[in-house]
């Protein structure tokens, strides 16, 4: 078995359906479901895929799982928000087939959409294809990364991720996420929380998205995301302060 693709899923029964469908060219298809309460590993079975138990708190813990239950000599791991592009497709295709003795992973260019079908002005790299056998590990509880054995390449074609598809979907991105967020500040001994940090924080994200990414070329929806990623980071440094505060009580 050549090339295992590998998806990280929890409740994402509307998106997964074409994200199969997107890794149809892969010998084998894995989700990883963490503890999904609606139909998501119904129809990721019903699409041919076969479903393993993850763990939902720590999103290298469900890639690593995924690695260890993947068949093939290569994988390929996409989020269920994320599509393969057929330009992509066919450059995978071609790699795996006729390797380069020295390359052992890939990094793939993300075409990031925000609101819909709106593309966003700075595209990303993202380690994503994988030799099994030089990955060691994958590590961070969230925003992970991979360790291998080898050098890394890139590939041509985008990998398309429609993440932030509605107001409500990212206000419940930011609630569930906010608080691991918030402790993994703590576990790194972050420093009391003041006043003026929070004006710090939440300027530092809307500059990163509104200039340093461009985020001003899109528009009404470069404003919007660039707002939402000031409250974003508001409400996980209010969770630490929260946190902080009930552990100086104690």
């Amino acid at each position: 078995m050549l090339l295992s693709g590998i998806i990280i899923a929890k409740n994402s029964e509307g998106l997964l359906e074409d994200c199969i469908k997107s890794l149809s060219f892969c010998d084998e298809i894995i989700v990883v479901d963490a503890d999904s309460i609606d139909g998501t590993v119904t129809l990721a079975k019903k699409l041919g895929a076969r479903v393993v138990k993850g763990d939902g708190s720590n999103f290298a813990r469900q890639r690593i799982i995924g690695r260890d239950e993947a068949k093939g000599e290569w994988l390929l791991y996409v989020d269920t928000d994320e599509r393969i592009s057929t330009e992509l497709k066919d450059d995978i295709a071609t790699t795996i087939r006729k390797p380069l003795k020295e390359i052992v992973a890939y990094r793939l260019h993300r075409q990031n959409f925000y609101l819909g079908n709106n593309p966003w002005p700075k595209k990303e790299w993202l380690e994503r294809l994988f030799l099994k056998s030089a990955l060691i590990t994958w590590e961070g509880r969230v925003h992970e990364t991979a360790k291998v054995n080898g050098s890394i390449g890139e590939l041509s074609g985008l990998l398309f991720h429609y993440t932030h598809r509605d107001l409500t979907s990212m206000l419940n991105k930011t609630i569930e996420w906010s608080s691991i967020e918030a402790q993994l500040r703590i576990d790194a001994k972050h420093p009391q929380m003041t006043w003026w940090r929070f004006f710090r924080v939440m300027l530092t994200a809307f500059s990163d998205s509104y200039f340093k990414q461009k985020g001003w070329k899109a528009g009404t929806v470069g404003i919007i995301e660039s707002i939402y990623q000031a409250f974003s980071m508001f409400i996980t440094y209010a969770r630490l302060w929260e946190a902080q505060q009930g552990k100086d009580k104690k």
